[in-house]
């Protein structure tokens, strides 16, 4: 049996669930192969089906010929289900007493929209009576692809390395005059010129006082000496992402603040690293880096979680942050990137992507992280 089927039928047997229905795109891929993020993958214990419309079902049948393929055509998704449905339900009742007996389906909670929920309830209630009951996957699902496998190690390892080459050539680009935009969309051509398929989010090219913006949107504003100049970037490499941050400064030398608050990300990001194993709890290692940066004094100014899992979607679990009591396993993919933002200053964060070993991890991201002058 397929191990990711297998471990699907694993959460149906340990929730005694009738049905599970897999509505998120990225877990439909991972689950399936099926690339196309419309439609919705339907688990019973003896059989598997995909769901699309016509626009996707030829790539379906292609991408995922493990699973038996369906057009919704004009009933739509709950009706449809609702006619799968039926045989299992019926054979339910006749075998056990009609009043006390649920038919239990899993669904993605965190994913579906309140108005496709409403359409599944109200169409399977209708159909099969109060039998029908709803159990909340919550991250359930997402959790099996945390665990990555060689091949996905391979395709994330290549993303990052189109993400190194990446900055080596924006070094050779970026100068004074030159603006955000010019410099996001180099970014972005260069990588898609050397491989990638497409983007892993919106690239982040931030300088001087709009570097205090973790999430800063690309600007017209010119490049100048003086500016700090945050890139956070990462490209899509046979479906699976990158992600990296390097922070550099514009002109010969910087200030003495912007060279404390440089160093002190620097080596709160290198002391992170050095406590990573596997077995370490996820919020031990946001700490380490986080007790860094608040004993330099600048605490209250890094306030986003430490790193993210990344794979087919650039957030997966688990997360470096104080809330999660997830434990590293090898084969997680994660990145570590803690930041400092002064607000209407400038702003400084470093990011790289590990991989956790049987021994500790290996970082994916190669690029240099000393302080570049760009002049």
């Amino acid at each position: 049996m397929d191990n990711k089927l297998e471990s699907v039928l694993d959460i149906m047997n340990e929730n005694q669930l009738q049905m599970i229905i897999i509505s998120d795109g990225y877990n439909m891929h991972s689950l399936s192969g099926y690339k196309g993020h419309t439609g919705c993958i339907l688990y019973f214990k003896d059989k598997q089906y995909i769901l699309t419309d016509s626009r996707y079902t030829e790539q379906a049948t292609i991408e995922a010929p493990q699973l038996m393929c369906i057009d919704i055509g004009s009933d739509g998704y709950s009706k449809t289900i609702a006619g799968l449905m039926k045989p299992y339900v019926e054979q339910m009742n006749a075998s056990h007493n009609q009043e006390t007996s649920a038919f239990l389906i899993g669904f993605e909670n965190e994913h579906i929209s309140y108005n496709q929920f409403m359409s599944f309830h109200d169409t399977f209630r209708e159909a099969f009576g109060d039998c029908i009951q709803f159990h909340e996957l919550k991250n359930q699902i997402n959790k099996l692809r945390v665990i990555k496998s060689e091949d996905e190690l391979v395709r994330l390892s290549k993303a990052e390395q189109i993400g190194d080459l990446a900055f080596s050539h924006i070094l050779q680009f970026i100068k004074p005059g030159k603006t955000e935009m010019e410099v996001a969309l180099e970014l972005e051509y260069f990588m898609k010129s050397h491989g990638a398929s497409g983007l892993s989010f919106d690239t982040i090219v931030a300088s001087g006082p709009n570097s205090s913006l973790p999430h800063a949107v690309p600007t017209e504003r010119i490049l100048k000496d003086g500016d700090f100049v945050t890139m956070d970037f990462g490209c899509v490499y046979k479906g699976y992402c990158s992600d990296m941050t390097r922070t550099i400064y514009i002109g010969k030398e910087p200030s003495k603040k912007q060279q404390e608050i440089y160093e002190i990300v620097l080596q709160a990001q290198l002391a992170a690293l050095a406590e990573i194993k596997p077995g370490m709890k996820c919020s031990d290692v946001d700490a380490v880096a986080r007790n860094f940066i608040k004993n330099a004094g600048y605490g209250s100014y890094f306030g986003h979680g430490l790193g993210h899992g990344v794979g087919l979607y650039i957030h997966e679990e688990p997360r470096f942050s104080p809330k999660c009591e997830e434990l590293l396993t090898p084969g997680v993919v994660i990145t570590v990137e803690p930041g400092i933002y002064l607000p209407g200053e400038f702003g400084v964060r470093i990011e790289d992507m590990i991989q956790i070993t049987e021994d500790g991890y290996r970082n994916l991201t190669s690029s240099p992280k000393k302080l570049i002058c760009v002049s």
